[in-house]
């Protein structure tokens, strides 16, 4: 038996000397950044052909780049990864066919007709600073980030996971919390985020040195080809992310990605394979939140 008193307990009042009086509201509000992952992406076969398509194109990768968003200036500041723009029917099917099920559960409801694609690396010391991809497309609003998984198993690097950060809501503005979602780069997984979402990549660590060890990922911005007046609606929660968001868009017009990706029309959904929802109606779990 417990060695505890049985007796019910009384609640005890919290007095002014434990807790003084607030004549204000101290919390701020916090919006959480909408996820959707899925494991078992491509299959395992697909995943490993993929991977091997990596590897042997490490002579055609260059160092990935940003956007400076005062000047539009093309910098390597707060970046060390490597890139190789591509495109994929394979994987644009793909996408296509559970983009259904990822704007249910974010809440999302634009139309989406496009994406650009880069193969990344990142080895020894390889990060990506806090940013959005509000210079990746015309309206970060409306507009879809994915991160696609690939590396050899056992894993030859440690560290490279993706921090995916609250909205914090001050003074009628929006700006990044402290709190974030963690995720973990998992061969064959891809997780999608709104791209007004700020995120980064933490350092990895690649013990052997060798390309083949990196930490690989199909990085993919889907949006629109129209304005924001015809690409659709967006949450309430993605209009407060998206106004956060702006102020990472560069000042001067871009005119086309300052990686080389290029715009690939997506394909429509096969009925037999896109993927929704099984009930109209669903429970978001948002997962618990770490702090910096």
């Amino acid at each position: 038996m417990s060695g505890y008193a049985m007796e019910p307990a009384m609640p005890t009042e919290i007095g002014i000397q434990a807790l003084p009086s607030s004549d204000q509201w101290s919390p701020t509000p916090v919006v959480p950044a909408p996820v959707c992952r899925f494991e078992n992406f491509l299959g395992a076969e697909r995943a490993n052909s993929l991977l091997a398509y990596a590897i042997s194109r490490q002579a055609d990768f260059n160092a990935g780049t940003v956007l400076d968003p005062f000047t539009g200036q093309v910098s390597h500041k707060g970046r060390n990864s490597l890139v190789l723009p591509v495109t994929s029917a394979v994987f644009s099917a793909h996408l296509a066919d559970c983009l259904p099920l990822v704007q249910e559960v974010l809440g999302h409801q634009a139309a989406l007709t496009q994406s650009l694609t880069v193969l990344t690396a990142h080895g020894e010391g390889g990060h990506y600073g806090m940013h959005t991809d509000a210079s990746r497309v015309r309206d970060v609003s409306t507009a879809l980030s994915a991160v696609y998984y690939l590396h050899r198993k056992p894993r030859g690097f440690d560290g490279g996971q993706l921090r995916l950060y609250d909205t914090l809501l001050h003074d009628g503005g929006a700006q990044p919390a402290e709190s974030y979602r963690t995720v973990e780069p998992e061969h064959d997984t891809i997780v999608f985020f709104p791209a007004s979402a700020f995120h980064e990549v933490v350092p990895s660590t690649c013990p052997s040195g060798q390309f083949a060890d990196h930490r690989f990922t199909l990085t993919t911005w889907i949006s629109s080809a129209g304005s924001a007046t015809t690409s659709g609606t967006s949450t309430r929660t993605l209009q407060w992310m998206a106004r956060a968001a702006e102020r990472t868009r560069p000042l001067t017009d871009v005119t086309s990605d300052q990686d080389g990706a290029r715009p690939t029309t997506l394909p429509a959904a096969a009925p037999e394979t896109r993927l929704t929802l099984p009930t109209p109606t669903h429970r978001h779990e948002s997962g618990p939140r770490e702090r910096r």
